[in-house]
């Protein structure tokens, strides 16, 4: 089998209405409800990086530690949400804490020039927004 691209990804949630509010209103993910209960955007861009990330990798990115904390579960996946520019992760972290939601780490200039922070999401997954240079035409900021 080779693969050719990566034709859909999203979250199994538990609780619609709090998902929803997450990606859709927090994160900005226009969402259509294409049947009941069941959400979906076709014209988000695809994926431009799949990885096998280490949760010990995960762990030291988000925390600076080898060890994922006992008290917040481990996610099973990461999805990095890439934005306009390093302002606009910083304003997406003062929403998203504003929004309620849990902030793992926020808006930071990684070695490598990347901006990133962490949230969790309601069904656990590793969320970044992130602004990462290279992967924008012209590979400087936009705003």
């Amino acid at each position: 089998m080779k693969v050719a691209f990566v034709a859909g990804f999203g979250p199994i949630v538990r609780d619609v209405a709090k998902s929803r509010a997450f990606w859709g209103e927090s994160l900005g993910v226009a969402l259509e409800e294409a049947a009941p209960q069941y959400f979906t955007n076709d014209d988000l861009d695809g994926v431009k990086a799949f990885a096998l990330w280490p949760l010990t990798q995960a762990a030291q990115s988000t925390f600076g530690t080898d060890a994922w904390p006992d008290d917040i579960p481990a996610p099973q996946a990461w999805l990095e949400l890439d934005v306009e520019s390093p302002a606009a992760v910083t304003q997406a972290v003062a929403e998203l804490e504003d929004a309620g939601h849990q902030v793992l780490r926020g808006a930071h200039e990684e070695p490598w020039g990347q901006t990133t922070s962490r949230v969790l999401s309601p069904e656990g997954l590793l969320i970044g927004v992130t602004y990462t240079p290279w992967m924008h035409k012209s590979g400087t900021e936009s705003a």
